[in-house]
């Protein structure tokens, strides 16, 4: 044989190891990779990725910790947002939009300095999720103490009004083409709203599912994902209204989230576990992997392009006794034990 031909055979053996590799190569496991350090007190409850800046918004007790996710450091905050719960983007406007639970206000701040430019008081109570509408320029508060979700300009701060939802509203997601949709935790419903026309379009249940919280949307097949605190994720087409899965999940789920890529579902919850389901059809789902988080880990927030998902939670102390007001107590929170936890493969 000569040597270009034994040159040759020996690219071709290389070539081939390489491909068995890459082929017979399994992904790892989803589990926690690490933990960023935040400390401080206070409760906690959605975060907000800013993708192409890979930032992420952290809400915690009165303050909004900003956290470069290249360098696992924070970089800064927004202050003065008490009773703070969600943070919403507006990139086109170089603006993002805080809802503060205990004044009952909006916190408009710069996306890129993160200062303060201003803030909105609301005609409503305890404003809890917060949504901006790429399609209708306009920012959705969804407000629990007062049933209803207030309608915002986003470029002009300015209210516009507000919508009665008959219960208690919890997470929403839009489609960018005039829908949301928002569960109704006390009713579990969900309902569709027109962003521009500022309409109800739809109220359907969710039954087998009760008591929603988190919620995700998958726009290409038009199905819903509902984290249920009865330990359900219920499926929901956007377009019917019809239940057309329910799956088991933990306890205590808060969030939910979809990746389009992957076609993987996830449902964070407070026992300290990540439910990890696949989208094998529009109709048809299966259960992948249950994730060891930590307890607490109720809210999280997906990266789509890393596939890394981030959650917060603290350490607990034991619970207090129980009373007539508080027959089922939470377990204080340890002070400066407060951390984004990293799950990722």
């Amino acid at each position: 044989m000569n040597p270009a031909a034994r040159w040759s055979m020996a690219v071709a053996w290389v070539v081939a190891l390489v491909a068995v590799v890459v082929v017979g190569a399994e992904p790892g496991p989803l589990t926690v990779l690490r933990q960023i350090r935040i400390g401080g007190e206070g409760g906690w409850d959605y975060l907000t990725l800013d993708a192409p800046n890979q930032r992420l918004f952290v809400t915690h007790g009165t303050r909004v910790v900003v956290l470069d996710l290249k360098t696992d450091s924070v970089i800064g905050e927004i202050p003065d947002t008490p009773g703070v719960h969600g943070v919403t983007l507006a990139p086109e406007l170089g603006r993002g939009y805080v809802s503060n639970g205990r004044d009952s206000s909006v916190t408009v701040f710069d996306l890129k300095t993160l200062s303060t430019i201003g803030r909105i008081p609301l005609p409503a109570r305890n404003p809890d999720a917060i949504r901006y509408d790429a399609f209708s320029h306009r920012v959705f508060t969804f407000n629990g103490g007062s049933a209803s979700a207030t309608v915002i300009d986003a470029a002009k701060g300015k209210v516009i009004r507000n919508l009665p939802l008959g219960g208690k509203p919890e997470f929403a997601v839009v489609d960018g083409r005039g829908h949301l949709w928002v569960n109704i935790e006390d009713k579990s419903e969900m309902v569709e709203l027109d962003t521009r026309a500022l309409k109800v379009l739809g109220r359907w249940p969710l039954t087998p599912g009760e008591e929603p919280t988190g919620l995700a949307l998958d726009p290409v097949t038009k199905r819903l994902f509902a984290a249920c605190s009865n330990q359900k994720l219920v499926v929901l087409d956007a377009e019917k209204g019809t239940v057309v899965a329910s799956l088991s999940i933990g306890a205590g789920a808060d969030a939910a989230a979809f990746d389009p890529r992957t076609r993987m579902i996830y449902a964070s919850c407070g026992d300290g576990t990540l439910t990890v389901i696949h989208q094998d059809s529009p109709d048809r789902y299966s259960q992948v992997a249950t994730v060891a988080t930590q307890r607490g880990a109720r809210t999280m927030v997906l990266d789509e392009k890393s596939e890394r998902i981030y959650l917060s939670t603290s350490d607990f102390g034991p619970p207090p006794e129980p009373t007539a007001e508080r027959p089922h107590p939470r377990p204080p929170m340890v002070p400066g034990t407060f951390r984004v936890l990293v799950v990722g493969r």
